[in-house]
C-alpha cells in the first residue's frame, strides 16, 4: 500500500512539473497560501473576494511555504522538531525494515528525533496532504526551485540548508551556509541560491549544480528577509537588528547602500517592476515604501506590527500578516490604502501567492 501511494504521488509531480499550463487551468482564481504557525493550519485565500476560503489543517506550526511553479502543490515546513509518533514516508528504494531501523528505539534514535523535521506536500486543488518529508531540523523558510525539480528548506538550529527532490522524496543535499540561516532565494538563470545568515551577517551563494557555497558576503547585522531585483543585479535584504534594508550588489559582492526602515524590520518586497521597495517595520508599526531611482521615502500607519509581506505579480497588490493578531492586510501599491483586512486562525507566516 505505501509503496502503490508512493509511486502515485510521484507520477502526479512528475505530471504537475511538465504539463504547467493544463494543470494551472485547474485550479480556478488568485489565492493566496499563509502558513499559520500554532494555528497548526495553513490559510487558503481568495484573492478576488478577500475571503478565506478553506484550510489545510494537520500542519503542524507551520512557518515557510512555497508553491510548486505550475501551482498544483504548495510544500509547507513545520518550525517545530518532528513528533516521535508523527509518522513520515518511507523513501521509495528504502525497505520496511530499513525504514523501521532508522526510526527505532534508543537514544540515537532519540536523539535523531528532536533533530528532524518536516515538509508537508499539500494537493492545491484538494487541499490534501499527500507527502510528510523528512528534513535535518525544525523548518524556518522554504522554497522550490523555479524547474520545480526541489524544495529547499533553511534550518536556523543546524546552520544550513536541506534540498529535498520532490520527484523521489529523498533529502540529497544539505549545505552548511552559516549560523541561524533564514532565508532563501534563486537567481533567474536556476544557477545559484542565496541565504541569509542571520548570526553572522552574512548572505551565502550557493552553487545549484554542485551544491556548495561559492562565497560569503558581508552585509553586517542580522540579515533576514531577502528579495532579488529584475535581472540579479541587486538583493535587497532587511537587517533585523538595524532598522534597515541594505542593497548588496551582487556582480561585485560588495554593499551598494541602504534604506532606513524602523525598529524591527521584517517583511520585504519589490514591485513587479522592480523600481519600488517595500519593508515592515514591526516596531513602528509602519508600512514603508522607497522609490529606488531618487530614494523617495513614505509610510503609513499599520498596526499591530507589520510582519511578513508579499507583492502579487500581477497588480503589484500588497499582502501584509500582523505579527500580534491574527490577520492580513492588503494593500493598494500606489495609495498604501488599506483595501481588506482578513480575519485568520492564527499569525501569518512567509505567504505563498499563486496568481492567475
Amino acid at each position: 500500500m505505501e509503496r502503490n501511494s508512493t509511486r502515485q504521488w510521484l507520477n502526479a509531480i512528475v505530471a504537475g512539473v511538465m504539463m504547467g499550463a493544463s494543470m494551472t487551468a485547474m485550479a480556478a482564481g488568485s489565492r493566496a497560501f499563509v502558513p499559520m504557525g500554532s494555528a497548526d493550519a495553513v490559510g487558503v485565500i481568495d484573492l478576488e473576494s478577500y475571503q478565506v476560503t478553506s484550510t489545510i489543517p494537520d500542519t503542524l506550526n507551520t512557518h515557510g511555504s512555497a508553491l510548486t511553479p505550475d501551482g498544483r502543490y504548495l510544500v509547507a515546513g513545520s518550525l517545530t522538531a518532528r513528533d516521535v509518533e508523527e509518522s513520515v514516508s518511507r523513501p521509495e528504494d528504502v525497505t520496511e525494515d530499513e525504514h523501521a531501523a532508522h526510526h527505532g528505539g534508543g537514544e540515537k534514535a532519540a536523539a535523531d528525533e528532536q533533530n528532524t523535521g518536516l515538509l508537508y506536500v499539500v494537493d492545491t486543488t484538494t487541499n490534501a496532504i499527500v507527502r510528510k518529508l523528512e528534513v535535518p531540523g525544525p523548518v524556518h523558510h522554504v522554497l522550490v526551485t523555479a524547474d520545480g525539480r526541489y524544495a529547499v528548506s533553511t534550518h536556523p538550529m543546524g546552520g544550513g540548508i536541506s534540498v529535498v527532490s520532490l520527484d523521489s522524496g529523498k533529502l540529497v543535499e544539505t549545505v552548511a551556509t552559516g549560523p541561524a540561516p533564514n532565508y532563501v532565494v534563486e537567481a533567474e538563470d536556476g544557477q545559484s541560491l542565496l541565504v541569509s545568515n542571520t548570526g553572522n551577517g552574512t548572505v551565502s551563494e550557493i552553487d545549484t549544480q554542485h551544491w556548495f557555497v561559492e562565497r560569503n558576503m558581508r552585509v553586517g547585522g542580522s540579515p533576514e528577509h531577502m528579495v532579488l531585483s529584475p535581472g540579479d543585479e541587486r538583493l535587497y535584504i532587511n537587517d533585523g537588528s538595524a532598522g534597515r534594508v541594505v542593497a548588496l550588489d551582487l556582480p561585485t559582492g560588495s554593499v551598494a547602500g541602504e534604506h532606513e526602515v524602523g525598529d524591527a524590520p521584517h517583511g520585504v518586497g519589490l514591485s513587479p517592476d522592480g523600481r519600488t521597495l517595500y519593508a515592515t517595520s514591526q516596531g513602528d508599526n509602519r508600512l514603508v515604501r522607497i522609490t529606488l531611482g531618487d530614494g523617495t521615502r513614505q509610510s503609513i500607519d499599520l498596526a499591530p506590527a507589520p510582519y511578513h509581506l508579499a507583492v502579487a505579480p500581477d497588480d503589484g497588490r500588497l499582502l501584509v500578516t500582523s505579527r500580534e493578531e491574527s490577520k492580513l492586510w492588503v494593500i493598494d501599491p500606489t495609495s498604501l490604502d488599506v483595501l481588506h483586512t482578513i480575519a485568520l486562525d492564527g499569525i501569518g507566516h512567509q505567504i505563498s501567492l499563486d496568481a492567475r
